[in-house]
């Protein structure tokens, strides 16, 4: 088995994973704060059974917010090699991919507002078995990033 990739994301994207796993669990939170309110107001539940819900959606936007972010980051790295692009991620399950060069169609770079605002973009490059992506890389990293799989790509063509 090869050696894990060596390349890293950018390390704003755990700021923006955490600003996007706040804005994802924010609804979750306000439901349980509801619920709380519910159980304890309107049913007159225990104090310990009606601050569940409220407790719940803490600790959901605790794990979005603090420790996935910083998990996932550690774990996703990537490397392009003269045959391949190897690209390593998950938290809990670590996926490993290897795209062959040769098999690469075309690829390109995009980025949405809030990588915008951190200075990101995610290189996507496409097989007729569908896209892959590496996410988060500074833009000029991307570019560069996303130049050196074309000229490699190119180059396997010439074979």
């Amino acid at each position: 088995m090869k050696d894990e990739p060596s390349e890293r994301l950018d390390p704003r994207a755990r700021t923006l994973w955490r600003i996007v796993g706040a804005l994802n669990a924010l609804p979750l939170v306000v439901a349980g704060v509801a619920g709380s309110w519910a159980l304890l107001r309107l049913v007159d539940a225990s104090f310990f059974t009606g601050v569940l819900p409220a407790l719940a959606g803490v600790v959901l936007l605790l794990l979005m917010v603090v420790v996935a972010p910083t998990l996932r980051w550690r774990r996703w790295r990537y490397e392009i090699r003269e045959d391949e692009v190897d690209l390593q991620r998950g938290i809990l399950w670590i996926a490993r991919t290897l795209v062959p060069l040769a098999r690469i169609q075309h690829v390109d770079t995009r980025s949405g507002p809030l990588q915008r605002r951190f200075g990101l973009a995610t290189v996507i490059f496409y097989t007729a078995a569908g896209a892959n992506q590496i996410p988060e890389l500074s833009a000029p990293i991307a570019a560069k990033v996303r130049d050196r799989i074309a000229e490699l790509t190119r180059f396997q063509d010439e074979l």
